[in-house]
């Protein structure tokens, strides 16, 4: 028996042709469709990358309990589960993540494991002087892009394809063996959307702006036409995607290895072309466009092949399908089911990001729970890893640690629990909002029903308990962990005037009558004659609050762009400050 898992990331099942009437190039996923199971409602659970990962490895949602970071010594590992049981697990991958403090337990748990550098801003070659680039550590990682883009001129090395190369070296090597998995983990379609040209010539279009291949984690300020330019670049990239995909089932084709090797192609989440009026993850709700998954399932057990599935399935219950799958029973701890068996799966599907809205649906409805108060808290931290994406908690995090009791995934183990340092995610900012996809497949008008939320908050309050949520994801909700459930926990009705407000796309930066004065630093702002009166009428609450806390570069549009200020408000205060910088001829015409 062996099994190979082909996981993508940020892929969009809304634009591959097996969900959709796509204008993506991506033949080998239909062709994938036509020999597994295809799955119509697989969720997300934890985003983004690494919590995901977490739940891949320990079938349990993460996301309630710790923010991104390692394994955890109490978790249970379905490939170290494997690799105990006497199965040769083997990870190849260019997903850089891997390597940083926040991910740096996840490889070593295979039995093998291979890397291959470039992506993103990996920290990989090194040139030292020339343009330093933008101070923030964003820009630095940019700087290092374009450094590493070079070391990669021609497909053949370029990272992609030197993962698929290597996952096929090993399918080569060990293609008469038994009892081995395979993960062949592809970064791509992340962001940066970094392809050589033949992929980017098959999405012709007329395009004479800035070089865009890496939209920002912000609200949509660029025009239509550069919008579109990056809606191509992703589409290039997946095609790579769907090359790579090729040459993994022309090897399982030409080997006949149907019979005896389970299959599995999901990816993490997705990612903001533009849709809500947002770029990429994170910062805003969770739409279906992020969650609502591609999944793709050969199972020799079942040999379904050609088949659609409609059961609620999610990202944990890949852990119990693989163990099951060479003979190993899931751990009591892991909360996923088994995607070889018959009927429903589960009731509903739990997901989100630590601090932002916990989410659920049943199917038709999607309900997303907002902070009851704008401060978002109380929020914790749970671990005995404490480390970020890219470092360790600090010296002031640490400070504030005392010891949690046990949870009852913990083994016995009692976790550091400390406050989570402040973010400038904030659900509440968003509001409570519940959809019908029935009615609105595309979450574009959530409505208001009282009986509906009423049933959603219930099923939520039932899957946190499940997950041994801690009293603070309650009472940050504004739920009660026992007891009933009444009319006044509801938010929907009371957030929903923000919520619309906020969710309003923000105009094209050309629209602006005073672009010059919206993207200026907001303490430089208060120097400008008129200026700061213009503020405290139309925003009172950030000269109040936001903008004492704000970082010293931050400006309106940024603000805006990350939902702080609603297009609605930035409209009238650019209409002032029109006005402001208006010559006394412009003014009197």
């Amino acid at each position: 028996m062996r099994a190979v898992i082909l996981m993508f990331d940020s892929l969009n099942r809304h634009m591959l042709a097996p969900y959709a009437d796509t204008f993506v190039d991506a033949p080998n996923f239909a062709r994938l469709a036509a020999k597994a199971v295809t799955f119509d409602n697989f969720y997300a659970g934890s985003m983004p990358c690494m919590p995901a990962r977490r739940e891949m490895h320990t079938g349990r949602y993460n996301f309630l309990h710790r923010s991104w970071g390692p394994l955890e010594p109490f978790d249970d590992s379905m490939p170290e589960l494997l690799k105990r049981a006497g199965v040769h697990t083997h990870l190849v991958s260019d997903h850089p993540h891997y390597w940083e403090d926040g991910g740096a337990t996840y490889h070593t748990r295979y039995s093998t494991w291979e890397f291959f550098r470039g992506q993103e801003g990996d920290p990989w070659k090194g040139v030292v002087g020339g343009d330093g680039g933008p101070a923030s550590p964003y820009g630095a990682m940019k700087r290092q892009d374009v450094i590493n883009r070079t070391y990669m001129p021609t497909e053949a090395e370029h990272s992609q394809t030197l993962t698929v190369d290597a996952g096929l070296h090993f399918l080569e090597t060990n293609a008469d063996a038994d009892r081995w998995l395979l993960q062949i983990e592809l970064f791509d379609p992340h962001e940066p959307f970094f392809t050589h040209q033949h992929y980017k010539d098959r999405y012709p279009h007329d395009y004479d702006g800035p070089a865009f291949d890496w939209p920002p984690y912000q609200k949509v300020l660029e025009p239509n036409e550069q919008v579109e330019h990056a809606r191509m670049e992703y589409a290039a990239l997946v095609s790579m995607c769907d090359r790579s995909l090729g040459r993994v089932l022309d090897f399982m084709d030409e080997h006949g290895m149907w019979d005896d090797t389970l299959l599995v192609v999901n990816t993490d989440h997705g990612f903001l072309l533009g849709e809500h009026g947002w770029w990429a993850k994170s910062v805003m709700p969770w739409f279906n466009e992020l969650v609502h998954l591609p999944m793709f399932l050969w199972d020799p057990r079942t040999g379904g092949q050609d088949l659609r599935r409609g059961e609620l399935a999610q990202t944990i219950d890949i852990a119990p399908t693989v163990l099951r799958y060479f003979g190993l029973e899931p751990t009591p701890d892991m909360q996923g089911a088994d995607l070889a068996q018959d009927g429903p799966l589960r009731e509903g599907a739990l997901f989100g990001i630590h601090g932002g809205h916990v989410n659920v649906t049943d199917g038709r409805y999607v309900y997303m729970r907002a902070a009851r108060e704008a401060a978002n808290g109380p929020l914790e931290e749970f671990t005995l890893m404490p480390t970020h994406m890219r470092a360790r908690f600090s010296v002031a995090e640490l400070r504030e640690w005392e010891p949690a009791e046990p949870f009852a995934f913990t083994k016995g183990l009692r976790t550091m629990r400390m406050p989570a340092s402040p973010s400038w995610m904030n659900p509440w900012r968003h509001g409570t909002l519940l959809f019908d996809l029935h009615e609105d497949p595309a979450q574009e008008s959530p409505i208001v029903d009282d009986d509906v939320e009423l049933r959603m908050i219930e099923l939520l309050r039932r899957l946190m308990v499940g997950n041994d949520a801690p009293p603070s994801q309650f009472e940050r909700l504004g739920i009660p962990r026992e007891g009933a459930v009444t009319r006044e926990h509801l938010l929907v009705r009371e957030q929903r005037e923000r919520a619309a407000a906020v969710a309003v796309p923000l105009p094209a930066e050309t629209d602006f009558q005073a672009p010059a004065l919206l993207r200026t630093p907001i303490l430089e702002l208060l120097g400008v004659a008129g200026a700061k009166d213009v503020l405290a009428q139309e925003a009172p609450a950030l000269v109040q609050s936001e903008l004492l806390a704000a970082p010293a570069p931050m400006s309106l549009l940024d603000l805006a762009r990350l939902g702080f200020v609603p297009a609605a408000v930035l409209r009238r205060i650019d209409e002032q400050f029109g006005l402001l910088t208006a010559t006394p001829a412009a003014s009197s015409d």
